[in-house]
């Protein structure tokens, strides 16, 4: 491959190659690659395989240092493989070093993306069910909305009266984004991914059913204030250990799960709250609350699943990290293929990014180029699942329901249809979010969620006593509205953020994500009321599809695309400027899109990212012959 750099060169007149970079005779293309990545300021939107064009021998003996450094002397031959195959991975068949069986198994992972170990599938699943008591408990407090507003005296729709049951309404998210979040980060560094899943699952197991035998306002806003602490902690720390035990082809429809589970408690809530109707009217919210506690037993069981491999190379735990990837992929082949190529990116990142102080590297999310512009790209699409508009929905759609002339039993099904859309119209997302990218998914389906929410906020002005009509054009478009939702803003927010931000910043990234998502999403749940009652339902509605428009807008300027690459990959996307990025998509792709779909023309689109050449198969294979001569 390093001739086939080489006479790429020489093609080029020898001075620069084809990007505009200095020739081979000016540098020394052993180490070209690692040297020569800007992690910070990457203007031609180069993005390249650090160990490509490096020669056999060298590579070798890199990865013997390796060996000895991590205490893996005992896995050399294997890793000697894995560097090897990490080095082209697409030309695994042309490698005289892999077996025949050892070629099978890549080649069966090219070609069945979804063929991984059960293990892999359990972490994903034992993680990601733990949201379902975010949902659980957004739906819980939906019905109950209804009664306990009267049992603590508070329902007498005064605007005071509004505030307080607001307050209630929003404490998870008050405390999550004032304390449980940032927990996240410490809690990580001295428990570890799956230790801060199960100290949080031990919150969430109490937490609501001590909510469902408090006697005044305040005490239930103390304690959903506690189970913010947990929620917050849980919702920073379940993403990112599933995106960093899960490989780069399906990372997005894995991580995903989290807001698939999410979705899912939404349902179930709105079930519960429908079988509570069973129980005596006075008692019907302490048993929509205190039910949410159930999706939180699985969570206790996370030890049974491995931690995660980043989190262990982090720690200087390489043989822990080696035997970890070993139970969530096929075979050891494959695993020393992602330690070395993550141990080789970590490097590089690490030699821009350190992992100072706590209050140093939360300044760094704002200071370093590469960081501050995930940060950006994190808030955006975590600042816009609040402006679509979802919770307002999720917290209030049974008083929506019976502003709109229904009855409490008719609107807790009319909201049982919501939570069973929500969680439906989620399941697309599985197939189509590593295919069509997180940002395209964005880019289609905000316009359509604005819309719809502009018609069922419309059906308000129907006068009550077409109340049938009224609540057929409120409900169905808020299904629509849902349904565009669900495999769009709904799995991507949690999904982008754990994998955008580099590992040295993961943890305090993501705690200021979801801070930025549950902390507006207490916003929200304290001005709704009041904002309904000022500006009426139909008002409101128009309010938030006009947020939706804004949020189409900053996603389209500041959100890259990070499907289909590694976590350490996208330390490359992220070094792109962000005055390149927006010149790209406001002067190359949108005139490109008006071009291609609204005038009809046959035009080419010009890619913002280059990939870099690696050759044929067969001049790689040859390079291992001179390498192996060498």
């Amino acid at each position: 491959m390093a001739a086939a750099k080489n006479a790429m060169y020489e093609k080029n007149g020898g001075d620069i190659d084809k990007f505009g970079n200095p020739s081979a005779g000016e540098r020394n293309l052993e180490h070209v690659h690692t040297r020569d990545i800007d992690l910070n300021n990457n203007v031609s939107a180069r993005l390249r395989n650090p160990l490509a064009g490096i020669p056999r021998n060298t590579l070798m003996a890199d990865v013997e240092e390796f060996a000895r450094q991590k205490d893996l002397m005992d896995h050399l031959p294997i890793l000697k493989k894995g560097a090897i195959l990490a080095q082209n991975p697409l030309a695994y068949d042309s490698m005289p070093e892999l077996t025949d069986d050892e070629k099978m198994i890549i080649d069966r992972e090219h070609k069945h993306r979804w063929s991984h170990p059960a293990l892999l599938y359990l972490t994903i699943i034992l993680c990601s069910i733990g949201a379902a008591v975010q949902g659980w408990d957004q739906t819980g407090s939906n019905g109950a909305n209804l009664s306990f507003p009267t049992e603590f005296g508070i329902g007498g729709g005064t605007a005071l009266d509004t505030w307080r049951i607001g307050a209630v309404n929003a404490a998870p998210y008050i405390a999550s984004a004032g304390l449980g979040c940032w927990l996240s980060d410490p809690l990580n560094r001295l428990f570890g991914r799956r230790g801060v899943i199960f100290i949080t699952a031990v919150i969430l197991l109490v937490t609501p059913i001590a909510s469902a035998f408090t006697h005044s306002w305040q005490a239930l806003f103390a304690v959903r204030l506690v189970l913010g602490i947990g929620m917050g902690a849980k919702g920073s720390t379940v993403p990112i250990l599933a995106a960093e035990n899960a490989p780069a082809n399906i990372r997005g429809a894995l991580v995903m799960t989290w807001q698939m589970w999410t979705a899912f408690g939404i349902f179930l809530g709105t079930a519960a709250n429908v079988v509570c109707l069973a129980f005596p009217e006075r008692l019907q919210w302490r048993y929509q609350l205190g039910s949410a506690f159930i999706p939180a037993v699985p969570l206790l069981f996370i030890f049974l699943v491995p931690e995660s491999p980043r989190w262990l190379m982090k720690k200087n735990r390489y043989p822990g990290a080696f035997k970890s990837l070993c139970r969530l992929r096929h075979s050891p082949l494959q695993a020393a293929r992602d330690l070395y190529y993550v141990h080789v990116q970590l490097e590089i990142e690490h030699s821009v990014m350190r992992g100072d102080s706590y209050p140093k590297r939360f300044a760094q999310l704002f200071t370093i180029p590469r960081v501050r512009r995930a940060t950006v790209a994190a808030s955006v699409v975590m600042l816009a699942q609040q402006m679509c508009g979802i919770n307002i929905i999720a917290f209030y759609s049974s008083s929506i329901f019976v502003d709109a002339g229904q009855t409490t039993r008719q609107a807790l099904y009319a909201s049982l249809g919501f939570g069973a859309v929500n969680f439906t119209f989620a399941i697309p997302a599985l197939f189509t979010i590593d295919t069509y990218g997180r940002r395209t998914l964005l880019l289609f389906t905000f316009p359509n969620m604005a819309w719809s929410l502009l018609v069922a906020g419309a059906g308000f002005l129907i006068p009550r006593e077409n109340s049938t009509t009224r609540l057929a054009v409120t409900a169905t478009f808020i299904y629509i509205f849902a349904a565009f939702y669900s495999p769009g803003e709904g799995p991507v927010p949690f999904t982008y953020s754990a994998e955008v931000f580099p590992l040295s910043h993961r943890e305090v990234g993501m705690a200021w994500a979801v801070t930025v998502c549950l902390g507006f999403a207490a916003v929200l749940s304290i001005t709704y009321p009041r904002m309904a009652l000022a500006m009426t339902q139909f008002g409101a509605f128009c309010f938030y599809a006009g947020l939706n428009i804004t949020a189409f807008v900053l996603i389209f300027l500041f959100m890259p695309e990070t499907k289909q690459r590694t976590l350490e990959e996208l330390d490359q996307v992220f070094s792109v400027p962000t005055g390149v990025f927006i010149k790209y998509n406001t002067k190359v792709a949108l005139p490109y899109w008006a071009n291609r779909y609204i005038l009809r023309k046959n035009v080419k689109l010009e890619p913002l990212y280059h990939f870099e050449d690696v050759g044929t198969a067969e001049e790689i294979h040859n390079q291992y012959n001179r390498d192996a001569k060498v």
